[in-house]
């Protein structure tokens, strides 16, 4: 890695701003979420408590990667029933094996907010 230097990224979002959105722009969960994630997040009481903590892990590997171009649908969080899987395709998959850095995701959410951090380390 360039510098050995540890890369993080965070972020954090009021999960009621994603619903209001979603809601408004019913396509805009295609644009943002992969089949996968949008399945995931259906199976759940609240699908935009998991939608937005899954917004802000993308937000936060964009962050650690220092991305400038990408597409939301080439960072993938995934539920497993433990730690979230996060797979990275074009760009963010690219910029990743350019850093020689693997990435892992941790989420976050209350009744209100959601949140995410993501931590770039060789490894």
């Amino acid at each position: 890695m360039a510098g050995d230097r540890l890369r993080i990224g965070m972020d954090l979002l009021e999960i009621d701003r994603l619903e209001r959105a979603l809601e408004r722009t019913p396509r805009l969960a295609e644009r943002l979420f992969t089949d996968a994630e949008r399945e995931y997040a259906a199976g759940r009481g609240r699908p935009g408590q998991h939608l937005a903590a899954r917004f802000c892990a993308k937000e936060a590997v964009a962050k650690a990667l220092e991305l400038t171009s990408w597409n939301f649908h080439e960072v993938e969080v995934l539920g497993t029933g433990g730690p979230p899987e996060l797979r990275l395709h074009g760009a963010a998959a690219a910029r990743a094996a350019e850093l020689g850095v693997r990435v892992e995701v941790s989420l976050t959410h209350t009744g209100r907010d959601a949140a995410a951090v993501a931590v770039a380390a060789t490894g």
